[in-house]
């Protein structure tokens, strides 16, 4: 099974195409699978299906040559440098799209498809799982309060009987200076109390404005 098909010395049209065949195939499995519980734009699932391809024929077109190999390898190494930062798991998709071709230009193809098939297992599975996120959890919370209110410590209480975390990011006044508002960076104990914790800021507040949302959080980027 992972033995090559290469076993010549030369480079036949029947080993090319089969094996491009077997890269694009696998590249649009890849690509499949990085779609999985993810938004993707076209162009970059068209690179996924693409760059197998790509390094295989690379690969093929150097094998045996010392010299070009590293040449080509150098060249490689450039496109990380020149390219916008991405996410994680777009790098990630990216090494795996490059190591199918490197497999397949070297003609192990069924290390290609072995490679193919853990990447989509693992993938797979660990977004198959329900886990909540702490950053689901997480709210930016905003208060508006008379003032005549002393802030410090006025919502203490309430934060401690539904959050476990909570940190006061910001106080500036509004209404030219009538009102303060109080932001906070929070942590709930559980979804199902954000509505009564909002409830209990109301009443301490005079049921002035008070906003809750998601906490925005910068994507992981590499």
């Amino acid at each position: 099974m992972l033995e090559t098909i290469l076993t010549g010395t030369g480079l036949t049209m029947q080993d090319m195409a089969l094996c491009t065949l077997c890269s694009a195939a696998m590249g649009l499995c890849l690509a499949a699978v990085h779609s999985y519980k993810n938004s993707s734009s076209r162009n970059f699932l068209m690179t996924l299906i693409l760059l197998p391809v790509i390094v295989q024929v690379v690969i093929m077109m150097v094998n045996g040559n010392l010299g070009t190999g590293v040449a080509v390898m150098g060249a490689f190494s450039l496109v990380r440098f020149r390219s916008m930062p991405g996410s994680a798991r777009e790098i990630t998709s990216v090494f795996a799209a490059m190591a199918i071709g490197l497999a397949a230009g070297m003609g192990y193809l069924g290390a290609a498809v072995f490679l193919t098939a853990s990447v989509a297992a693992i993938t797979m599975l660990f977004y198959s799982f329900p886990v909540r996120e702490e950053r689901m959890l997480r709210r930016d919370l905003r208060i508006t309060i008379p003032e005549n209110l002393n802030y410090s410590g006025l919502f203490d209480d309430i934060f401690a009987q539904h959050t476990r975390e909570v940190s006061l990011l910001r106080v500036k006044t509004v209404n030219m200076g009538s009102l303060y508002e109080l932001e906070y960076d929070i942590l709930l104990k559980s979804p199902e109390e954000e509505k009564e914790m909002l409830d209990a800021v109301r009443c301490r507040n005079g049921n002035l404005t008070v906003s809750c949302g998601w906490k925005a959080e910068r994507e992981d980027l590499l």
